[in-house]
């Protein structure tokens, strides 16, 4: 049976068709897909949170909480099948109670994940967190009493939520609105700045956070706003209430400049003075005797008098009563004569009255006669003054060759040099620019003589009038009409006087020099400034100038001769002075200006007082801040290192950084001592050496090495520091040791000085002493000898010279050389060292305030930016600014390390993995 069955299924076989090799499976199955992830949740009161997850396909899904599986029986689990695809969707709830929370030890978040399997292996979701919600702020603002005008912070935690809450300021039930009101200003941390505080601020304020979930209100601060009072001015002394002898005067004050206000201070001191007074008592006056009887008169009367001497009224006395002269009849009545009886009188009245009037008319007509005289004497000479003032420009322009066509200033001008006087034609011309003639220097030689430049323009130019007028009221220029808006070199013409002299210091200012400035075209993507070897750089970072602009950006440090000082009174200058710009530009976010300084700031407590200075178009140094005393008025902000400062700054212009000693303890500055000598071997028998007192920063040291390089110096050794303290003892310099068998030294004295004023104000730049030697014969070439520096009652350093003057000596330079150094201009993103899409993300990250306090702040406080985080909390992105000042302060650097260590000590490793990812840490 069993055989034949066989047989029957072996020959079925054969007789039907021949079968293939192999057979189609089915089509694997995908890794699970998630349709629904778990998200962070709020656990409000006691109610639990609900965590669901979704995924196809999926043959199971668990979750797994704080690395622990979550019990079977406590999953929800749904089953479904897509209508597009056939795959089964299976969805999974649990609930998480705040008892889980709270019983988790240790410093994560309670988090949840889920686990989905498939044939094709698994798929891991997302982690939430789970987090209690606090009911209470975690920060409330608390009542203050300020005085007025002062800043004041109303600081505000509100309780975490999901989503995040948004935080609302209420003045007395009032919404506070930032945008009305320029006096408030809300930071991204939700704290209240008031910037000066008013009398209408005295109100209650409250902080009020809300989501789509609930609303919760802060306490109320109450906030005082007081006014101390102050003393009105003194008013006059009161009359002595003794009208004789001794008495008292009085004056008073009242405290009502302002009245204490709002529980103010009373004014301190009393509100009246008082003074002993002496009042002189009056003497009235009294006559003294009559004077003997004066001569019979033609009247037949004489007189006497006497006078209110005996005594004099003083004080306030009584004036004598009575007349002071007297008369009387000297004839006792026999006296008859008249006047018309005398026939003398009569013959002498006609002929007295003529020579009166003819008297009378001979001085009018001497009067009429010099009047005509002095007229015609001005007359011809205002004539002769015009004529010699007007100079056509073809003879002026040809003065060189015709010299007797120019009239030299006459000598009879009663102001020649009055500084109030507007320029004469020699002064005008010395501001102009451009190739038309040039009289700079016309004041100092002949007055017979005009330089000229060596343009074509040396013909005639007859269209040209230039008048001078003597009058010290006017100076005017004409210039015919087609020569006036086209040419920038005309154009300058119209500078004179203050105004010219004004702009020629503006174009010494800022002139640029070989290997103290730079440029280069910037967009929106930014870039990097930097003179080599200067230490001095401008960063400027993406999105600073508006998308669309490019500016030509400029850097330039200004020479000392060709700018005024920052410094005034006791201040020093601590770096250089650098202008940057174009100024005026609209920038949308600080740039950071990098400057070297020279203080010394390694003392435990500070010993200095730091001023950062801007110049006004006018010239002037005005403060922009001072260290320390920063408000939110401030337009700057400045990090401040060992060796330079970095500025991060809105506006640019020229800036210089400024210092003075802050009691009690005396500032140094850092100086190096430079010491040369000249490079080619000596053929005579005087031989120099040069020894530089400079600031310890790396432009002064450039400055000193270009200089000896053009006078055919070199430097012996690097530069030794010293430092020089605010002592007003000078700096001494001497040399000792010197082989006096074969050399001598040419200085009378023991020792040379430069002064303590010259070095601590830095207005004489570059400072330095020569020492002259003289060998005994050509045939001394060894000098050893010992050069001591040191400040009186300081510190000071000892230079060990031994070398061969017959010799050629190499070039020694302590500045790097020009394959090592940063280049000078970087545009777009090779100038920074982090890239944009890590800027971003860390952005994103710690911009937010985190009630853990773990955002841009502790960034700010681990980098040691957290000196004034006011200015910060006012800008868009915070974390943005302090990267850009990072990326200043480490511009040096060939790793991003300082910033990964930051990060890392701040528990952010979500941003550590994207900087190892898409960064080279």
């Amino acid at each position: 049976m069993i055989s034949e069955s066989m047989c029957w299924t072996s020959s079925d076989y054969s007789e039907a068709e021949v079968l293939p090799d192999s057979f189609p499976s089915a089509p694997a199955e995908p890794l699970p897909e998630f349709l629904l992830e778990p998200e962070d949740a709020f656990i409000v009161k006691n109610r639990p949170v609900q965590m669901r997850c979704r995924a196809s396909p999926a043959t199971q899904i668990y979750f797994k909480c704080n690395g622990e599986w979550v019990n079977q029986n406590d999953h929800i689990t749904r089953e479904s099948l897509d209508q597009i695809t056939g795959l089964v969707v299976r969805e999974v709830d649990i609930s998480v109670s705040r008892t889980q929370v709270e019983e988790l030890f240790g410093l994560e978040d309670y988090w949840c994940q889920c686990v989905a399997w498939s044939s094709a292996g698994t798929t891991k979701s997302n982690r939430a967190y789970v987090r209690i919600a606090c009911q209470t702020f975690e920060q409330e603002p608390l009542g203050r009493e300020v005085r007025l005008e002062q800043e004041v912070l109303l600081q505000c935690r509100p309780p975490e939520g999901m989503p995040a809450a948004e935080v609302d300021w209420l003045k007395n039930e009032d919404v506070i609105d930032p945008s009305q009101d320029s006096n408030f200003l809300i930071t991204i941390d939700h704290d209240l700045i008031i910037k000066q505080a008013r009398l209408s601020d005295t109100a209650n304020y409250t902080c009020v956070a809300r989501n789509v979930v609930a609303k919760r209100r802060s306490s109320t601060a109450t906030l005082i706003v007081y006014v101390s009072g102050g003393w009105s001015s003194w008013t006059e002394w009161s009359e002595c209430n003794a009208q004789c002898g001794r008495g008292w005067q009085r004056r008073t004050r009242s405290c009502t400049n302002p009245a204490p206000l709002n529980g103010g201070a009373f004014c301190e001191g009393p509100p009246f003075q008082r003074v002993t007074c002496t009042t002189l008592c009056p003497v009235d006056g009294g006559w003294t005797e009559w004077a003997k009887w004066s001569a019979c008169g033609t009247e037949c009367t004489h007189w006497r008098s006497r006078e209110c001497q005996a005594p004099p009224p003083r004080n306030g006395g009584k004036h004598c009563s009575g007349s002071m002269m007297e008369s009387k009849n000297c004839t006792e009545g026999l006296c008859t004569r008249k006047k018309a009886s005398d026939p003398h009188l009569k013959t002498l009245g006609p002929g007295m009255g003529v020579a009166v009037y003819a008297g009378l008319v001979v001085a009018l007509l001497l009067c009429v006669i010099l009047a005509l005289c002095v007229g015609g004497l001005a007359y011809r000479r205002r004539r002769r003054h015009l004529h010699g003032d007007i100079t056509d420009s073809s003879s002026a322009l040809t003065t060189a060759f015709h010299p007797g066509n120019y009239k030299p200033p006459r000598q009879d001008n009663p102001h020649p040099l009055h500084p109030s006087a507007p320029p004469d034609l020699t002064a005008t011309a010395g501001a102009f620019r451009g190739p038309l003639f040039s009289l700079q220097q016309a004041v100092n030689d002949s007055p017979h003589k005009i330089p000229m430049t060596t343009s074509p323009l040396l013909d005639p130019l007859p269209s040209l009038k230039i008048k001078v007028y003597n009058s010290s009221t006017l100076s005017s220029l004409e210039l015919p009409a087609d020569m006036g808006s086209g040419d920038g070199e005309i154009l300058s013409l119209k500078s004179v006087g203050t105004v010219g002299r004004e702009r020629e210091y503006h174009s010494h200012t800022l002139s640029r020099e070989p290997g103290l400035s730079t440029s280069a075209t910037m967009g929106n993507l930014g870039g990097r400034l930097t003179i080599p070897n200067t230490g001095v750089s401008l960063l400027v970072p993406p999105g600073t100038i508006p998308q669309g602009k490019f500016y030509e950006m400029y850097l330039i440090i200004n020479k000392w001769d060709k700018t005024t000082l920052p410094s005034e009174g006791s201040q020093t200058v601590l770096s250089p002075v650098v202008s940057c710009g174009p100024s005026g530009m609209l920038l949308n976010r600080p740039v950071v200006l990098t400057l070297p300084h020279c203080a010394q700031l390694d003392t435990p407590t500070p010993d200095w007082t730091l001023t950062l200075k801007t110049q006004t178009h006018q010239g002037a140094w005005e403060e922009v801040l001072t260290v320390g005393e920063e408000t939110l008025s401030s337009p700057c902000y400045l990090q401040l290192e060992e060796e330079c400062c970095h500025v991060l700054m809105e506006q640019l212009g020229t800036y210089g950084l400024v210092g003075q000693s802050c009691p009690p303890q005396p500032a140094c500055k850092r100086l190096q001592l430079a010491l040369f000598a000249p490079r080619a071997p000596c053929l005579s028998l005087d031989y120099s050496l040069r020894i530089y007192c400079i600031h310890d920063t790396p432009h002064a040291l450039k400055e000193v090495l270009d200089l000896e390089r053009s006078l055919g110096g070199v430097l012996l050794e690097d530069p030794k520091p010293l430092l020089f303290k605010d002592s007003y003892h000078n700096l001494r310099l001497s040399i000792h040791d010197i082989p006096h068998t074969h050399w001598r030294s040419k200085l009378l004295a023991k020792y040379q000085e430069i002064p303590f004023y010259h070095i601590w104000s830095g207005s004489q730049r570059p400072l330095h002493c020569t020492f002259s030697l003289e060998r005994g014969s050509l045939a001394v070439s060894q000098l050893t000898c010992k050069i001591c520096v040191r400040q009186v009652e300081g510190e000071g350093q000892i230079f060990q010279l031994h070398t061969d003057i017959q010799e050629t000596l190499p070039p020694h330079s302590p500045l790097p050389s020009g394959g090592t150094c940063l280049p000078s201009s970087q545009v777009g993103p090779y100038a920074f060292r982090l890239p944009d899409s890590i800027r971003q993300k860390i952005c994103a990250s710690l911009d937010a305030p985190s009630a853990r306090g773990c955002d841009w702040r502790l960034l700010a406080r681990s980098l040691g930016f957290d000196r004034y985080l006011n200015y910060f909390a006012t800008k868009p992105s915070p974390t943005g600014v302090l990267l850009d000042l990072w990326e200043a302060c480490h511009q040096g650097d060939a790793d991003l390390v300082s910033l990964a260590t930051a990060l890392e000590e701040m528990g952010k490793s979500e941003v550590l993995v994207v900087m190892t990812t898409d960064g080279d840490c």
